[in-house]
């Protein structure tokens, strides 16, 4: 089961929390954010940088049923 990674250029702040936290996911580019692949396996660093985004700039979804991951509502 995969996942799918969407970051929202507009929202991010370029605090590179996610970056450092999943270096194999994100990158920073310009200044902001952008997931390295948009579909990646399960990883609960993938997760981890969602949850610590300062500006929820970035969401998991599940491939297979579109569910959302993370954050957490």
């Amino acid at each position: 089961m995969s996942w799918l990674i969407e970051v929202d250029g507009q929202t991010c702040i370029g605090s590179g929390i996610c970056a450092g936290t999943a270096p194999d996911d994100f990158e920073l580019v310009d200044g902001v954010s952008h997931a390295k692949r948009t579909e990646v396996e399960q990883s609960e660093v993938v997760v981890d940088a969602a949850e610590s985004c300062p500006v929820e700039a970035i969401l998991v979804k599940d491939a297979d049923n579109g569910e959302i991951v993370a954050p957490e509502a």
